[in-house]
């Protein structure tokens, strides 16, 4: 079966605390008082799928703007505050949510927690805020266009995901993100931000009575109920497809991808371990190993699995000369079609999850890593039992459940391509 002998860990789980605030905040906690230290990691589902269709960049660039400005407090104000209290707050827009990492000296605490509540509640949005983050993104948007790894991931995106939200640019668009007014900014905030879709993972010297007060006058007053458009579940398209951007610049940067499994399909755990031997690993991989070490096409090639929570897949990359980036890609579809075909053997899957258990506690070696995670399990749909249970998962894989998976994986190797340079060849 050559399943791994089992795994005797401490349990992270039994350290959460699932919490229900009076004001209908959830959050999970772990109490850790080594420094007298609160981080804390928060999302609230939506995020830029949810940007108007002739608008993308709303959910970004209003991430942007929560922390310039709420309250009594102006932007360099609400900054010198933060300042002085050593606290620490920013904000960020994914796909799939708008979320925040916030982090401050237990001594600190309401100080702290009332500029988050000012920010989440009462930013200012103001005109001016507006277009000075919308210029600073439009001018990162304007060097990217320059840059071959962000016109591939564009390209890729955009015939992965033709007419849906996936398939749009989160930070915007140069010629729109001038098009986006304060009303676009307020009616996004208001359907997005509310109770029942915010999650949060606290990790530090904090009692659940204390943060369940805290949480409350940071986030009772938002709507009780968000207003978030529906995102149909889809499959990536464009798989056998190549799609070549001309950029004047030496190396191809390619970007290739398939459609993946669920995050709670059965097979998961198998195909975390596939991937690790595909190209998950780094200096174990097959495409390290095929790619850089044998034939020294390229510095650096990777895969890893993406999970949106509309959609599922195997992404991977590289960047190599134009001259050979036909061969590099290739060499890659030849391994993918290996491992469809064959399986990975014996010795690699022993490799892949030993080094997939060993390395997951390093996941776990900051506060700020643990909230996260603490997050992320939320975000995933997740139980805390799940802590433990992913070692688990992996070490009872066997060659046979990674040899289904493999195929259920890779399929006909087939792989949707974009590259930006001048590739010769493809």
């Amino acid at each position: 079966m050559n399943k791994m002998a089992p795994i005797e860990e401490a349990s992270r789980a039994a350290r959460v605390q699932e919490i229900r605030t009076p004001g209908g905040v959830s959050a999970w906690l772990i109490e850790d008082y080594a420094v007298p230290l609160v981080a804390m990691q928060f999302a609230f589902r939506g995020g830029a799928a949810q940007d108007p269709k002739s608008k993308p960049g709303v959910a970004t660039l209003l991430s942007g703007l929560l922390d310039e400005g709420a309250g009594p407090y102006d932007s360099a104000g609400f900054h010198e505050a933060l300042d002085d209290i050593a606290a620490h707050l920013q904000f960020s827009a994914d796909r799939d949510y708008l979320g925040g990492h916030f982090q401050t000296l237990t001594k600190n605490l309401d100080p702290a927690f009332e500029l988050l509540r000012l920010a989440v509640n009462e930013a200012r949005l103001e005109q001016g805020s507006i277009e000075r983050v919308a210029s600073q993104l439009a001018a990162s948007l304007r060097r990217e266009l320059k840059d071959p790894d962000s016109v591939a991931a564009r390209s890729f995106r955009a015939a992965a995901f033709p007419d849906h939200p996936y398939g749009r640019a989160a930070r915007g668009e140069i010629d729109v993100l001038p098009q986006i007014g304060r009303d676009d900014l307020i009616d996004l905030r208001a359907r997005t931000l509310a109770r029942d879709n915010l999650l949060v993972g606290v990790v530090g010297a904090i009692d659940a009575a204390t943060l369940s007060e805290r949480l409350d006058r940071a986030f009772a007053a938002l709507p009780a109920t968000s207003r978030l458009e529906a995102i149909t579940p889809v499959t990536m398209s464009g798989v056998g497809r190549r799609v070549v951007t001309e950029v004047d610049v030496p190396q191809t940067t390619i970007r290739f991808g398939r459609p993946s499994l669920d995050r709670h399909d059965p097979d998961f755990a198998a195909a975390i371990v596939v991937n690790h031997i595909l190209g998950g690993g780094v200096f174990t991989a097959r495409l390290f190993r095929e790619v850089r070490e044998k034939r020294g096409l390229a510095y650096s090639v990777y895969s890893h699995l993406q999970n949106n929570d509309a959609a599922s897949m195997l992404l991977g990359g590289t960047s190599t000369k134009n001259e050979r980036a036909a061969e590099s890609l290739a060499v890659i579809e030849e391994q993918i079609r290996d491992l469809a075909d064959n399986g990975p053997g014996d010795e690699e899957l022993e490799k892949a999850r030993k080094f997939l258990i060993g390395s997951y506690a390093l996941r776990f070696d900051t506060s700020t890593k643990i909230a996260g995670n603490l997050l992320q399990l939320q975000l995933e749909r997740r139980a805390p039992a799940y802590l433990d249970q992913r070692n688990r998962l992996i070490a009872a894989v066997t060659l046979e459940d990674a040899k289904r998976a493999a195929k259920r994986l890779f399929g006909d190797g087939k792989l949707l391509v974009a590259a930006a340079g001048r590739p010769v060849g493809m």
